[in-house]
């Protein structure tokens, strides 16, 4: 069973008509008991870093959430989703992130001639064989919509990069049975339901 966690935050049910694409038949849940049976969990996400953190734990869902990535069931984060994974985020200061994975989340920086937030199509450079990207040919492109971005700390984690403007941006990630990525893979054609199915046969 595929979970796919309700918290609400955007871009769930557009997850959910991917999984079916797909041939799966996901649960939107918040139910602990119906996430920690699953054999894959997903964290899907738009909106604010705070808010959003606020609803995990207004529904009880951190620690189902810990306990899922604790112990190897594949578990992706997807744009906010993957932000949420880290300690906080310059977007609000004070609210206390998952902190699952060790890194940053700070604003995209102004750059002349780009806009903020990061809206539409950006080329991914591939590395550390991600098994996200299984058959994928590198420079895929991918669909992103955010103002902030990861740097992850450590580095042997990052599976995927962008540069946009002068930002090198990790976005996407890899740890044990733990994916997740900045980018929108149910909005990227082809490329991201590979991504997905990729990712639902881990």
């Amino acid at each position: 069973m595929i979970a796919i966690i309700d918290y609400d935050a955007g871009n769930i049910r557009s997850v959910e008509k991917a999984c079916r694409y797909l041939g799966e038949e996901p649960v939107i849940t918040r139910e602990a008991s119906e996430i920690e049976k699953a054999d894959h969990v997903i964290l899907p996400g738009v909106g604010a870093f705070g808010d959003c953190m606020d609803h995990l734990r207004k529904y009880g869902l951190i620690d189902v959430i810990k306990d899922v990535t604790a112990k190897e069931i594949p578990f992706l984060g997807i744009c906010l989703g993957l932000q949420l994974l880290y300690p906080a985020s310059e977007e609000s200061p004070g609210a206390e992130g998952l902190s699952i994975l060790q890194g940053t989340i700070t604003r995209i920086p102004d750059y002349p001639g780009l806009k903020v937030p990061n809206i539409g199509w950006n080329s991914c450079e591939l590395m550390n064989d991600g098994r996200l990207f299984k058959g994928i040919a590198d420079q895929p492109f991918f669909y992103f919509v955010h103002s902030y971005f990861l740097t992850a700390a450590d580095k042997s984690t990052v599976r995927a990069q962008i540069e946009y403007g002068g930002t090198r941006i990790d976005a996407s990630v890899e740890a044990g049975n733990t994916f997740a990525c900045q980018f929108h893979p149910e909005k990227s054609g082809e490329t991201g339901l590979a991504v997905l199915k990729n990712f639902l046969e881990v």
